[in-house]
């Protein structure tokens, strides 16, 4: 996982992109134990606090679990319920790119090529098949 310093995005955020995205394309896989807080602190060499909050948020919608005394692992997603207030956040953020891409003259086939290129790119989707 890499950090961009020069994102907007704030750092904690980043790190739970990135450990979803790492998850998706099976670089990280479920039950595999996650480095320690100061242990990835160290690697990314950003403020444990920083990481602690992403692993807060990350147990919250049940990508990881923390299980006392033996460290951080993640969750199976199997199981992971669908969130219909997360799934309505990403619909208006694709709303804000859609129109986005509309006054910059991208094209709708464009616009869908992007979206299965990127999908294809994170492992596919979980639920095809």
């Amino acid at each position: 996982m890499q950090l961009d310093k020069m994102s907007r995005k704030p750092l904690y955020e980043q790190v739970v992109y990135g450990i979803k995205q790492d998850i998706l394309l099976g670089i990280i896989e479920a039950d595999e134990k996650l480095p320690s807080v100061r242990e990835l602190a160290s690697q990314l060499l950003i403020n444990p606090n920083t990481i602690s909050k992403a692993y807060k948020q990350l147990e919250a919608e049940g990508v990881i679990m923390t299980i006392r005394g033996k460290g951080t692992f993640v969750a199976r997603q199997e199981t992971a319920q669908r969130d219909e207030r997360k799934v309505e956040s990403i619909k208006a953020k694709m709303k804000e790119v859609v129109i986005e891409a509309i006054y910059q003259n991208v094209e709708e086939t464009e616009l869908i090529s992007w979206i299965k290129d990127i999908v294809s790119e994170n492992g596919g989707m979980r639920n095809e098949g």
